[in-house]
């Protein structure tokens, strides 16, 4: 069909019928082929974002005050005749650009691909059949079934089922659920807070209404706490280099000199102090981390999340899925009254349902089928109402008929159940449900209502979670890692500690009792004394997360459903387990694929490594501008002496920016313990460092002046290769806690620190572009420059030891 669009108004006028005539299609969904056909028509259910064109894009890398300084420089160059060096610098300033350009568009589309994992999913009827379909291949005229914490993924009418409660707050600013039954219209991007219906799409991507107000997304990239303090690094660098410039700028033009040539060499000595990739290079890193996370099965969909999960000291676990294998089974039956086995079973596999694949559902269902007799039984009664599990209820119903007798049914929390049936089966329940958590068994209740309409308790059925086989040497590596795992269920207490006991954690685990009603304070002491907490609701969840927070914990919490919304943003790092609900998704800064705790650990490893590049990075950049700027203004306003030219700051500036854009991609080691940003040792570190690359340079001026009696021009390329070498071999040293050799380099970064110091070598040997000197000079320089590295990293051992008060080993 032609591409139809109808306006909302229109939507609601018209009734389910007349919907389904106008789009040609039935309660039996459409043809794989004409959905196909109707793809091509309206294209995907996305929401298309205005992207920037890449040639604005490109562009824009020249404007900005460290672009306007080399440009500045640049022409300065030119007005002065240095011609040669107009046509270096511009050249170089192009090749610089490029590669900023290339890496952070390189950047952008891993970010894209991450945001097309997120991308929710949507249960759809096909050729009369219910499919799983990606939410972006949704087309009008589609039926689908919306469910609890679903983000409605389409504008739909609402065709069948009781009703939901919907919140639409993001689009309609209504600050409480909105009930909607059949008859209503549902909006794009609204979430499910209850219930569960068909429906009808009728408008999808642009055409939505969510569409039409572009109100997108949060989008992934917000600057984490980390950045904005490297960001806040590259100011302090940024500032001392001016005031060292203006320092030296003010004696220039006191002793006479020229002043265009003072202001070029002004320009280009503050290129080099400020850091000039710091943009490209954090962008970079963290989408690199993220692809990393992604093959990890852990999928960022905010970047702030990496720095958060580096510095988690307390992981809050589910049980279920999480600790446990999420592969439900019926242990046993313990039927009430005159009730026996088959009862039970029949009426819980009465209120379950096969297509919304729920865990409990089908492991009802399973042993419904593995009994001829009840599975033949089952098929006798006809299902007239469902009511699915909602989590304020904690139980399923559905209404059902057999023979003109017609009843209802409902399985679900033991303590929901008996509440219906009346205070005589409190105690039995009771006992029952501790036997069976004695053993790690979660218990359902299921109960039938009667002639006169009141319930009537059949019996409990106890379900078995075993343990994932990786978990409980998982949780021995977390602890390692010095993180705390604590256990949160909804189960009952004594369920929690076998569990526990059997994944080798603590078994102090509390009710969420000891901390209703309880001061913040005190509260505060049980949670973090606690291994874990038992008979847990969302908003304990959302609690135990702020008392740990107060407490100056980093928190990360698990969740999959859409009462877990609050914990998951409350949490530092909010982690969306595998097979969450897309609410949940929403929420979370970490998405995880694939089930099991290690998953979590793996991702936290990860993002230890990100942080320690992030680390590697200031310590260098930090360094380096302390070496280069000091020296050269100490030379200049003390000795009256210019150790390298304006040409060769350039040089240093914007070819050094290749390896640094590497170590995006180092080999880094986890750390054994939560990253936390460390002012103190990290200007401690540089600081101490970059005084004594100073001492170095300084020493080899003396060398070139006194004892190689070096002319004025060799003697300015002898110390350029120096600053050149000794610079890339301080990237090796930074790169590490501990002795250089401890963690090997990537290719990558290796690579590039061996091309850029090749052709610095070639150019100071043959005099291209610089005086000439030969390699016997060269020579001396690169094995000068290695022995004041192996110097330099047994000082930095030595004050990692001294600021960090601890043994330092080979990490």
């Amino acid at each position: 069909m032609d591409k139809q669009i109808i306006d909302l108004k229109e939507v609601k006028k018209l009734s389910a019928d007349d919907l389904f005539k106008v789009f040609t299609t039935g309660g039996n969904g459409l043809s794989g082929m004409e959905a196909e056909r109707r793809l091509q028509a309206y294209g995907p259910n996305q929401i298309i974002e205005k992207k920037k064109n890449p040639i604005i894009k490109f562009l824009l890398n020249f404007w900005g005050p460290i672009q306007w300084m080399i440009e500045a420089a640049a022409i300065i160059s030119l007005v002065i005749g240095r011609l040669e060096d107009f046509a270096i610098i511009v050249t170089l300033l192009l090749i610089n650009v490029l590669v900023k350009f290339f890496q952070e568009n390189k950047a952008s589309n891993a970010i894209e691909l991450l945001k097309r994992k997120l991308s929710p999913s949507a249960r759809v009827k096909r050729d009369g059949k219910w499919l799983e379909v990606n939410a972006r291949e949704l087309v009008p005229g589609d039926v689908i079934r919306i469910r609890l914490g679903d983000i409605i993924p389409a504008d739909v009418k609402l065709i069948e089922g009781r009703y939901m409660e919907v919140d639409q707050a993001v689009l309609t600013g209504e600050s409480l659920p909105v009930e909607k039954h059949a008859g209503d219209v549902g909006y794009s991007g609204a979430i499910v807070r209850k219930g569960e219906m068909d429906a009808l799409v009728v408008a999808t991507g642009m055409d939505t209404y969510f569409g039409k107000t572009a109100r997108l997304a949060e989008k992934i990239g917000a600057p984490s706490h980390f950045q904005k303090a490297v960001v806040k690094i590259g100011d302090y660098l940024i500032m001392v280099t001016l005031l060292l410039v203006l320092l030296v700028s003010i004696v220039e033009v006191l002793r006479g000199h020229d002043v265009l040539s003072i202001l070029e060499f002004a320009l280009v000595l503050t290129i080099a102090g400020v850091p000039v990739a710091l943009p490209a290079v954090l962008s970079v890193t963290m989408a690199v981390g993220a692809m990393a996370l992604a093959k990890k099965e852990a999928i960022v969909s905010k970047l702030v999340a990496i720095e958060e999960m580096a510095g988690m000291d307390i992981l809050c676990a589910d049980k279920t899925g999480t600790i446990t294998q999420n592969l439900i089974s019926v242990a046993g039956v313990a039927p009430f009254g005159s009730h026996d086995e088959k009862n039970a079973i029949l009426y819980a596999a009465l209120a379950s349902r096969e297509e919304d694949k729920d865990p409990i559902d089908l492991a009802i269902i399973k042993k419904t089928r593995e009994s001829k007799e009840l599975d033949v039984a089952t098929s006798l009664y006809a299902v007239s109402d469902f009511l699915p599990f909602d989590p304020v209820s904690k139980r399923t119903e559905a209404r059902v008929a057999k023979g003109g007798v017609a009843f209802r049914v409902t399985k679900g929390a033991p303590q929901m159940i008996v509440a219906l049936c009346g205070d005589n089966t409190k105690a039995w329940a009771a006992e029952h449900t501790e036997e069976f958590a004695r053993k790690g068994y979660r218990t359902l209740g299921v109960a039938k209502s009667g002639d006169e309409g009141q319930w009537d308790f059949v019996g409990l059925i106890s379900l078995h979670d075993p343990p994932r086989e990786d978990s409980k040497d998982t949780i021995d590596t977390a602890r390692s890692m010095g993180l705390d795992v604590k256990m949160i269920t909804g189960d009952h207490v004594d369920i929690a500690k076998e569990i526990a006991r059997e994944v080798g954690m603590g078994t102090n685990i509390q009710p969420q009792t000891a901390i209703v009603d309880t001061p913040d304070e005190k509260a505060a002491d049980i949670v973090e004394k606690a291994d874990g907490f038992a008979e847990v609701f969302p908003e304990h969840k959302y609690r135990i997360v702020g008392l740990l927070q107060k407490r100056g914990h980093i928190v990360g919490m698990t969740g999959d459903g859409v009462n877990d919304v609050p914990a998951l943003q409350k949490a530092d790092a909010g982690i969306a387990v595998a097979g969450a609900t897309d609410a949940a998704k929403s929420a979370a800064s970490i998405v995880l694929t694939l089930p099991g705790i290690s998953v979590i650990i793996d991702s936290i490893k990860e993002s230890r490594k990100i942080f320690r590049r992030m680390i590697s990075y200031s310590i260098y950049r930090m360094g380096e501008t302390i070496r280069l700027v000091f020296f050269v203004t100490a030379s200049i306003i003390i000795f009256n002496f210019y150790p390298i030219t304006a040409l060769m700051v350039v040089l240093l500036a914007l070819l050094n920016d290749f390896p640094i854009m590497a170590i995006s991609y180092d080999n880094v080691l986890y750390s054994k313990k939560p990253e936390r940003w460390n002012m103190r040792t990290l200007l401690g570190v540089s600081t101490a460092l970059g005084l004594f690359g100073v001492l170095a340079s300084f020493s080899l001026l003396y060398i070139g002046l006194n004892i190689f009696h070096l002319n004025h021009d060799v003697l300015q390329s002898f110390i350029y290769l120096k600053l050149s070498v000794a610079g890339h071999l301080f990237l090796f040293v930074a790169r590490t806690r501990g002795p250089f050799w401890s963690v090997k380099p990537s290719p990558i970064l290796l690579i590039a620190v061996i091309l850029t110091q090749l052709t610095a070598t070639i150019i100071t040997v043959y005099g291209i572009l610089l005086p000439a000197m030969g390699w016997g000079l060269a020579l001396f320089v690169w094995g000068y420059a290695f022995i004041w590295f192996l110097t330099t990293d047994v000082l930095k051992l030595l004050i990692y030891s001294v600021l960090e008060k601890e043994k330092v080993t080979l990490m």
